[in-house]
């Protein structure tokens, strides 16, 4: 769950009150917060019930779950592609939504397999780039390039 934390300076603020009353309404527990080192913090939610100001309407969360396995890729190329996968997921287009991408290549099989894990257009974006890299016409892996085994044979 997001939860957006502010200061008693901030509460204070907002409530137009001086500090040590809002420090007095969480001792007293008419204020719900949290203790971070020498200072309280408080959520956005707990501020709300405070006030009685509406909650925020709920917003639905997606999570969607992929696993790609890349077949016929050398070690190499497949760290080059976990590299690009994992530093463009971080770079969404909402940093709420990132997605949490994973790899693993099996030396044996020469396959890499990509686990991503976030928000369907966070985990749309990393199935994408992974489409237009290994689909595209481009020299990221220049080794891999080589003729298809089935080639040549009439």
């Amino acid at each position: 769950m997001e939860r957006d934390w502010l200061s008693v300076e901030q509460v204070a603020d907002r409530l137009g009150l001086h500090v040590r009353t809002v420090r007095g309404y969480i001792r007293d527990g008419r204020l719900k917060a949290v203790r971070i080192g020498k200072q309280y913090r408080v959520a956005q939610a707990d501020l709300d019930a405070l006030t009685g100001a509406p909650a925020a309407p709920a917003r639905h969360r997606v999570e969607v779950s992929a696993i790609v396995e890349v077949d016929g890729i050398g070690p190499a190329a497949a760290d080059r592609l976990g590299t690009l996968l994992v530093a463009g997921a971080q770079m969404a287009r909402d940093p709420h939504e990132l997605a949490r991408v994973r790899t693993a290549y099996d030396d044996e099989r020469s396959r890499l397999k990509v686990v991503v894990l976030g928000g369907a257009a966070a985990t749309a974006d990393v199935l994408r780039t992974i489409d237009d890299v290994l689909g595209g016409e481009n020299d990221m892996f220049p080794e891999e390039h080589t003729e298809h085994p089935e080639a040549g044979r009439d």
